[in-house]
């Protein structure tokens, strides 16, 4: 399922490089002859074997350099910049997911919001032209309007994960505003493929599934979602790298090419691995939303974005590389929450 994607070649910076995201970011980079300079603080959050296990890919390839360090602390990350000046950053480092920041808000205060001010901090003080940085649907929180668009109210955050993305597209507003520096933040909606991260309804789902073990769904399966393959993503961000730097300050909604409720996102799973689901129907949980449906068209208007990844596709490649590493993944600890 690789993207035909092409742009100068040029040194990037990728924060969150052992993450699921940054993994196939860097993955796509290199193999365009990009050189990559990764940055990871390795966290906890969820088992970091998977972490190492991505990061050894990366580490074959050319071009690939690996800093182990944390974005919340300045200094250091300065001290990076000055020594690497790459053409491009892409900031993609974060406390991720709704439920834990239920239990630890302080996480993601700590590492969503003074990270990126950290990393926006850096880019002015060094007049690097650009940062691209990821943002969430999650910013959308209570708004009902359907499909969810750039312009559309974020103002009703149901959980403290959508505050601090929120939070960052404010701080990206007010450096591009006094700095002049170009913020082009991305909006990714529900992303899933291999090597996706073990707190992810599509790893969990898939691992129980195979496992004879039952599945816990949230409103009884009354969702739906933009469920958007990491190869668009991907494809969505080179694009962008391959534009000049005008200084502007936008944001885009990268979602998936279809939305489908989660029953049918079950039932695929169903097909796939060729055994029936048993279902925990659980009411919804707290700081989730019934429904993240992607309008995309700025971002193809502005960058070409089209995703092209199907569900059935995306799903069939997700659960044959699920039954090729099952040990390892089936061993790994279950993510905090």
């Amino acid at each position: 399922m690789k993207k035909r994607v092409g742009t100068k070649k040029r040194k990037v910076l990728v924060t969150g490089v052992a993450g699921f995201i940054g993994f196939h970011l860097a993955t796509t980079l290199l193999t365009l002859g990009w050189t990559v300079i990764g940055v990871d603080s390795m966290t906890e959050y969820y088992d970091p074997r998977i972490k190492y296990k991505r990061l050894a890919l990366l580490k074959k390839e050319k071009g690939f350099r690996f800093v182990k360090q944390n974005i919340a602390k300045y200094p250091a990350l300065e001290k990076l910049f000055k020594k690497e000046k790459p053409d491009e950053i892409v900031h993609l480092a974060a406390q991720a997911g709704v439920r834990y920041s239920l239990t630890d808000p302080w996480s993601y205060i700590q590492n969503n919001e003074l990270g990126t001010l950290n990393i926006f901090e850096a880019a002015k003080r060094l007049k690097f032209p650009r940062v691209i940085y990821a943002s969430s649907s999650s910013v959308y929180g209570g708004n009902e309007e359907s499909p969810m668009a750039e312009d559309h109210r974020t103002n009703k955050p149901l959980a403290v994960y959508g505050v601090s993305k929120k939070q960052n597209e404010l701080l990206a507003h007010a450096y591009n505003h006094l700095y002049g520096t170009e913020m082009i933040g991305l909006r990714f909606f529900t992303v899933y493929g291999i090597w996706g991260r073990p707190d992810l309804a599509l790893f969990k789902f898939t691992k129980n599934i195979l496992a004879n073990k039952p599945i816990d769904v949230y409103n009884r399966g009354a969702m739906k979602r933009s469920f958007t393959h990491v190869s668009d993503i991907v494809a969505g961000i080179v694009a962008v790298l391959g534009q000049p730097s005008t200084g502007r300050n936008e944001i885009y909604n990268l979602g998936g090419a279809e939305a489908i409720p989660l029953s049918r996102f079950i039932q695929i799973i169903e097909k796939e691995t060729g055994k029936n689901a048993k279902k925990n129907l659980l009411p919804m949980q707290m700081g989730d939303v019934r429904e993240t449906v992607a309008d995309w068209s700025k971002a193809k208007r502005d960058f070409g974005f089209t995703p092209s990844v199907s569900i059935e596709e995306g799903i069939a490649e997700f659960v044959a590389w699920f039954r090729q590493h099952a040990v390892f993944l089936s061993g790994l600890r279950a993510p905090k929450q």
